[in-house]
């Protein structure tokens, strides 16, 4: 066996454990599930990895089951899961994005065997554990490599996001994401839409909103609460000085940290991860300050689309992010409906519009998913 198989062979002198392994091992060969033993050894230390916890309705199609629990109950919803337990959900909003996580790990390993700095995925659930039986056959049957769950059987599980070291939070609820966003953690809502668009299964492409995203709502309030031609001219006379980057939204940062190593091995034209910047401003008069902004805070962004005012729809169309971050609801619905998984951050003055749609219909989401 080589290293990157049994990574711990030279290091560990716990000849139990090790000897676990390789009866777990055998074992695995057997059953024609090796890959299981691969997920069992490579998964990193969470105080070193990227962690992405992702709530059960995101990662699947649970929509059947939430019909189920509404209109006849918490018995009746766990009795449909055990019967059911079997036969795996279907992939939900968040699962292309889960798989280009692990095509980037896959391609980390290849280049740095012993690192930990990889994506971690944690499922997170306020589900029972009945119901988690029928998750966990999910994901073996789709081979997906998450080992860490969380399911606190009717309770938040926001308490335990910082136990989890957690560095971003995907939920259906927007409750939750709000709780999460209060603890200091990088958490959005996701909407499913109605089809949706093709992925890349090699890169993963992640599309940013400037405003109350990767930047403060600064700029953002001024837009707000002052007339016009005082906005064009706060732009205008300011371009030297940088945004105040988000406090709630560090995910940017993370990404950052891995495309580095791969730029370090002269991968940077061929890098599994893809960034995009995609804000309704113009470059006349806000191009300067984001760059800089992010310049000078060691962060690269790979494409920087200053729309004008123009939808961000159709140019996410183009992109086809795996994820696109917004502050509004009105792009995130623009981005749903040209086939985009978008997803909500409920932070900044824009939150202060109410707004009717698909963001009404996911705030009465039952209480037993998160």
């Amino acid at each position: 066996m080589n290293n990157v198989l049994y990574p711990y062979r030279q290091k560990s002198c716990n000849f139990e454990l090790d000897w676990i392994k390789i009866e777990l091992f055998f074992t695995l060969v057997c059953e024609e599930q090796l890959w299981i033993f691969y997920t069992l050894l490579l998964q990193p230390k969470p105080e070193n990895a990227i962690t992405i916890g992702v709530s059960a309705r995101v990662l699947f199609n649970m929509e059947k089951e939430q019909q189920i629990y509404e209109q006849q109950g918490m018995e009746e919803y766990i009795k449909y899961q055990v019967e059911h337990e079997t036969q795996p959900f279907s992939p939900g909003p968040a699962f292309s994005f889960v798989k280009a996580l692990e095509a980037v790990n896959t391609r980390l390993r290849e280049l740095y065997p012993e690192s930990e700095e990889l994506f971690d995925v944690v499922l997170m659930t306020n589900n029972h554990a009945y119901v988690g039986l029928r998750l966990i056959n999910t994901i073996n049957y789709h081979k997906l490599f998450i080992e860490r769950f969380c399911m606190t059987g009717g309770n938040s599980p926001i308490g335990y996001l910082k136990a989890y070291h957690t560095n971003l939070y995907l939920s259906a609820d927007p409750v939750k994401v709000r709780e999460a966003l209060e603890e200091g953690i990088a958490a959005a809502t996701m909407f499913t839409p109605e089809k949706i668009t093709e992925v890349s299964e090699t890169q993963l492409r992640v599309a940013f909103d400037g405003d109350a995203v990767l930047f403060s709502d600064e700029s953002e309030r001024i837009y707000k609460n002052k007339p016009l031609d005082h906005v064009q001219y706060t732009h205008n006379n300011t371009h030297d000085f940088n945004f105040t980057l988000s406090n709630k939204f560090g995910f940017l940062e993370a990404l950052g940290k891995l495309q580095k190593k791969f730029y370090g091995k002269g991968q940077r034209m061929d890098c599994p991860i893809r960034t995009y910047l995609v804000t309704a401003r113009s470059a006349a008069s806000s191009g300067t300050r984001a760059l800089k902004t992010l310049r000078s805070w060691g962060l690269e962004i790979d494409e920087a689309l200053f729309l004008a005012g123009a939808p961000k729809g159709p140019m996410l169309e183009k992109i086809r992010p795996h994820i696109f971050f917004d502050d509004q609801m009105f792009h995130v619905e623009g981005a749903a409906e040209m086939g985009t998984v978008a997803c909500h951050v409920p932070y900044g003055i824009a939150q202060r519009i109410t707004k009717k749609g698909i963001h009404d219909k996911e705030t009465s989401s039952a209480p037993q998913e998160s």
